[in-house]
């Protein structure tokens, strides 16, 4: 017999695997001992009253054999002696991209400027301890991309992009937990996604396919408005039937050489503003209404939104990857500038929960970049972080200011303990940002300490600058097929191109990119 149900339950049921069969048993009257398979299949959290509860839905098998709970299966075709595909780019979106190709019959050549993961390991030491940036191998450049050490969010609102129960099965095949299957917003963790990346390169590698590390694109091979391949650092000529183009919001150098090569790109919209740091138990008790989260909740995280006004311009400021039990980390990708950016371990157990805080940058604001046509936002970006950096020293200590000094406009005289490792030094964080994110960001904080007593206190302090939130150029892309709007054959795929914010939405975004290409151009 299976039976589906749904509950709201206490924490302490709902998470603990032998407490929630013996709750199912006296609630279906089933004995305890009973040849009985209880399985999870939602969970979410609902922490709107003064109680905490947990919304979950399950199914029970007693005396019958459950079915799978995963459909996909690791059995790719080998592909070595099929027709070539390049991909650009080893984050989520060229991995599954590669992934789905090999399904579909066509060899990817997959192409990393950075390192693998285990020897990425050593420059992000490197950057955390002696301020040394290596701008091929960092948090945003290396196989697995900006995601690989971040906290591994696995949640999108990108219903339409691909199939997401897919992906997370795909996850799950590679050595990620079943858990992820079941949570309603379910995360990996930085300490886990490096053995999960790599167990994704070597499905790859054993179907037949290549991935290439410490390989730059530095040239397209074109002719008339058609891609044929690519060219590398060394001078190397690599063709292909095609190239998905998935490089990341970092990779300044790939936008540089579109406007170079007149391949058409367009500015878009994106956010920037700074960190915001709290100890964990702060937020855990706002968001749980208790002084103590328990053995059995999750640090909690939270989303925030606020409507501001400068200068009579309407500007939206937000909570972005958001970071609960966390770590502030730099994440700039050339020395003289500084970034920042958060990740969690998958136990989320750090003390420190950190954010986000980012104010919407419109098109007013770019104004004195105009001369740099399509790449005006992008170098916006770049001074700020130059400035950033060159304010607080030179190196990757990061400028911060406690939260309620910062809206009196007031100096920090002494900070608080951080999980930013390069540490910290007192600024006046108006001197760091413009007015049009200093000013909403002040405006912002407060309206965000009214609805959540204390998160706007000198409890907490903001850490700069968080600037790379989102891809600040678009590559144009034709709807349906996916295809460049003027070169034939080239395929802008994921955050970089600016379709997808995040791990899930960019692999959904390279498992479609790769369907079109092969549909279109292996049976040429």
């Amino acid at each position: 017999m299976r039976k589906h149900i749904s509950l709201v339950l206490e924490p302490e049921i709902a998470f603990d695997q032998e407490n929630f069969k013996n709750h199912l048993s006296k609630l279906l009257q089933f004995p305890a001992d009973a040849d009985a398979i209880v399985r999870p299949l939602k969970r979410s959290i609902d922490a709107r009253g003064r109680q905490v509860k947990v919304n979950i839905e399950a199914e029970v098998f007693l005396d019958e054999t459950p079915t799978p709970r995963i459909e996909f299966q690791k059995n790719y075709q080998n592909v070595s002696k099929a027709k070539q595909a390049i991909i650009v780019g080893a984050g989520p979106a060229g991995l599954f991209a590669a992934l789905r190709m090999i399904e579909l019959g066509v060899k990817p050549i997959l192409l990393e400027r950075g390192k693998d993961v285990r020897a990425r390991r050593r420059d992000l030491a490197a950057i955390n301890k002696e301020h040394i940036v290596n701008p091929e191998s960092n948090y945003c450049f290396g196989e697995g991309g900006a995601g690989t050490y971040s906290d591994g969010k696995l949640y999108t609102r990108s219903k339409k992009r691909g199939d997401i129960r897919r992906v997370l099965e795909i996850f799950v095949a590679h050595g990620a937990t079943e858990e992820i299957l079941i949570d309603a917003h379910p995360h990996i963790g930085t300490n886990k996604l490096p053995q999960l990346v790599a167990e994704l390169r070597e499905s790859i590698l054993n179907a037949g396919g290549e991935v290439h590390f410490d390989t730059k694109v530095v040239d397209f091979i074109m002719q008339q408005k058609e891609i044929k391949g690519v060219i590398l650092e060394d001078g190397r000529e690599i063709s292909g039937i095609g190239v998905i183009l998935a490089t990341g919001h970092s990779a300044r150098d790939i936008f540089e050489l579109c406007q170079k090569r007149d391949v058409l790109i367009e500015s878009k919209p994106y956010a920037m503003g700074v960190r915001i740091e709290h100890q964990q138990s702060l937020i855990d008790s706002l968001q749980y209404n208790s002084k103590e989260r328990g053995k059995y909740l999750p640090a909690a995280s939270y989303s925030l939104v606020a409507q501001t006004f400068h200068k009579g311009i309407q500007r939206g400021v937000f909570s972005f990857c958001m970071c609960p039990g966390g770590f502030i980390v730099p994440s700039a990708t050339a020395p003289g500038e500084l970034v920042v950016n958060g990740m969690s371990p998958s136990r989320r157990d750090s003390r420190f929960a950190n954010s986000g805080m980012v104010v919407a940058i419109n098109e007013i604001d770019v104004l004195p970049y105009k001369q740099f046509g399509a790449l005006a936002g992008l170098q916006l970006q770049k001074e700020l972080e130059q400035k950033a950096c060159k304010m607080a020293g030179g190196g990757q200590t990061a400028p911060a200011q406690l939260v309620d000094d910062f809206i009196k406009q007031r100096t920090s005289k002494n900070l608080i303990d951080t999980s930013y490792q390069p540490g910290l030094v007192s600024m006046d964080m108006l001197e760091v940002l413009p007015d049009f994110i200093g000013k909403p960001l002040q405006d912002g904080l407060q309206q965000f300490g009214k609805k959540m007593r204390n998160y706007a206190s000198n409890q907490a302090q903001i850490i700069g600058i968080e600037s790379r939130t989102s891809s600040p150029v678009r590559i144009p892309r034709d709807k349906e097929n996916l295809e460049h709007l003027e070169v034939k054959r080239l395929f802008p795929c994921g955050e970089g191109a600016g379709y997808a914010g995040g791990i899930m939405s960019a692999a959904m975004d390279g498992e479609r990119c790769a369907e079109k290409l092969v549909e279109k151009y292996a049976k040429s």
